[in-house]
């Protein structure tokens, strides 16, 4: 039996994907190792999401395994908004970790048993500023996910020849991360303001100042997102301009406001050179310019978390 008393809280953003987020609960009952705690943040979901949750509760309580908790949103957030939302609740509910992905990752059983044993191992090896952990993702036929793979560091082996099967990364998505307390304490939360989009590259890229974070490759988890291919600026058009457009502000504006103006101008090419490339539109081309020019107003203030008080 085990004697680990840390207490983590399993966090899911969810937002009209029903069925996908049916098969993450699923797999989040299956752990090898159960969270703790289990926090379901419905982003104003209008596909039938609040009232399955609410007969999903009235289960729940017959359970005493795990802590439930369903914060629900007045309005969607987005997914930046929702990590926010969850990380600060499970910080309040007293969380030593947060375990958070998005609502069409389905972890393998054994996936937070090895995650939190490859944080440890790597904490052994690094010292105690090891910011995550996180999964190697997979898409559903398990090749690996071409648009949530972590950027490596320069010696990103280090640990690898040590014989863990761990390596370092300076960035990663939010599908499977595991980010202890002390992180949310000392570097705050993800900017909810960003709504979509370099919501996780920065937080990572932010938490990673210290130390780099680690990613555990036999912690699996299937990411569920229809197609399995990464993104980039030529592929701008009618249906996906809305999400770039929050892409293009977000970075731009990172660059800009805590990497200098070289940077930001740097990256501005590189959107111009991708939309160019790809004979994206001119109405959407101007689109995107202006949520360059939008980076220079937002910059927004991190958010820290604070024990709520009765």
């Amino acid at each position: 039996m085990s004697t680990d008393v840390r207490k983590v809280a399993a966090v899911v953003v969810t937002y009209n994907r029903l069925e996908k987020l049916k098969k993450v609960l699923a797999s989040l009952e299956s752990q090898t190792r159960l969270p703790q705690m289990l926090v379901i943040v419905n982003n104003a979901a209008t596909d039938g999401t609040a009232e399955y949750l609410q007969e999903y509760a009235q289960r729940f309580a017959l359970s005493d395994s795990i802590q439930l908790d369903i914060v629900t949103l007045e309005k969607n957030e987005g997914g930046a908004g929702g990590f926010s939302a969850g990380m600060r609740r499970s910080y309040e509910l007293g969380a030593d970790y947060a375990w958070i992905f998005d609502d069409d990752g389905y972890p393998e059983p054994d996936a937070l048993d090895k995650l939190v044993l490859g944080y440890d191992n790597a904490v052994a090896e690094l010292g105690p500023d090891v910011p995550f952990a996180c999964s190697m993702v997979k898409f559903i036929d398990g090749t690996i996910s071409e648009m949530n793979n972590p950027i490596p560091t320069w010696d990103w082996g280090r640990l690898k020849a040590k014989g863990l099967d761990i390596a370092m990364v300076s960035r990663c998505s939010f599908v499977s991360v595991l980010i202890p307390r002390w992180v949310m304490e000392a570097f705050g939360l993800p900017y909810k303001e960003y709504f979509i989009w370099f919501d996780d590259a920065e937080y990572t890229l932010r938490i990673t100042k210290a130390c780099p974070g680690v990613q555990v490759l036999d912690s699996v988890v299937l990411h569920d997102m229809g197609v399995n291919r990464g993104v980039n600026f030529s592929m701008i058009d009618e249906k996906n301009a809305w999400k770039f457009s929050y892409g293009v502000r977000n970075e731009a504006s990172y660059h800009l406001h805590h990497e200098g103006f070289y940077q930001y101008l740097r990256f501005c090419a590189l959107v111009w050179n991708g939309m160019r490339h790809g004979n994206v539109a001119k109405p959407l081309r101007k689109k995107m310019y202006k949520k360059m020019i939008e980076a220079w107003k937002f910059n927004p203030r991190i958010d820290y978390p604070q024990v709520a008080t009765k």
